[in-house]
C-alpha cells in the first residue's frame, strides 16, 4: 500500500499530476482542488490511496490524510467508486459532504455530476454512519466549488500558464459557470478553459 507520495511536481494535468520519486515519476488522480495548491517543480506531499483493479492499478492523491479517509469511506457504499468519490471530493470539502450527509441534505449530493435523486437518497442512507459529524464550524464547511474563480485560477497558473492567460481564460467560462445552476464543476470548468487557451494559441 502506498500511503504517500513526496517530491518535486513534474507534471500536472486537468486531473492528474505526476510526482518525481526517487528518479521514477508517479501519476496521481487528484481533484481541482488538490490539483490548484500543486506547483511545477515544487516539493509536495500528497496522501495516496491505491486502487487496485485486475486490469489496472491506479493512486489517487489527496491535500491530506482526512480527505482521503473521507474518499475511502465512501467507496465502502454500493454503487460508489473511486471516480464518483473523488467527483464527491471536487465538489464539496470532506466536512461539506459530512455536514450534508448528517443533515440528509439531498441537494447537495444532487449537485455532484453522476448522483440523481434516488442516488443521492440511498447515499444518505449508507453513510449516515460511517463519515461521521462534521469536524469543523458550519462556515468551513461550504462547498470546495463556491471559490470556483480561485481554484481554477489557481490550477491555471499550476498548469504554467501566465497571469493574464489565466485570467481570460476564467472569465471566457465565466457564463457556462454561472449558466450551471447549481455549484460550478471546476473540473469541467478547468477543461473548457483549456480548450480556450489552446485555440488562442
Amino acid at each position: 500500500m502506498i500511503a504517500f507520495v513526496s517530491g518535486p511536481v513534474a507534471a500536472l494535468a486537468p486531473d492528474s499530476a505526476v510526482v518525481e520519486v526517487g528518479g521514477i515519476g508517479i501519476a496521481v488522480q487528484c481533484t481541482p482542488n488538490t490539483l490548484s495548491g500543486l506547483r511545477m517543480g515544487q516539493p509536495t506531499k500528497l496522501a495516496t490511496s491505491l486502487v487496485v483493479r485486475e486490469d489496472s492499478l491506479t493512486l489517487y492523491g489527496f491535500v491530506d490524510d482526512d480527505e482521503k479517509q473521507v474518499f475511502e469511506l465512501l467507496q465502502t457504499a454500493s454503487g460508489v467508486g473511486p471516480r464518483l468519490a473523488q467527483a464527491m471530493l471536487a465538489v464539496h470539502s470532506p466536512d461539506a459532504l459530512r455536514r450534508a450527509v448528517a443533515t440528509s441534505d439531498e441537494k447537495a449530493l444532487i449537485a455532484v455530476p453522476g448522483i440523481g435523486r434516488k442516488g443521492a437518497q440511498k447515499l444518505l442512507l449508507e453513510l449516515k454512519d460511517r463519515l461521521g459529524e462534521p469536524v469543523g464550524a458550519p462556515a468551513i464547511g461550504a462547498p470546495v466549488s463556491q471559490g470556483w474563480r480561485d481554484q481554477l485560477h489557481a490550477a491555471l497558473i499550476g498548469l504554467g500558464y501566465a497571469t493574464r492567460e489565466a485570467d481570460e481564460a476564467v472569465t471566457a467560462v465565466a457564463p457556462q459557470a454561472e449558466a450551471a445552476g447549481g455549484p460550478p464543476q471546476v473540473g469541467q470548468l478547468l477543461k473548457a478553459a483549456l480548450q480556450t487557451l489552446n485555440r488562442a494559441r
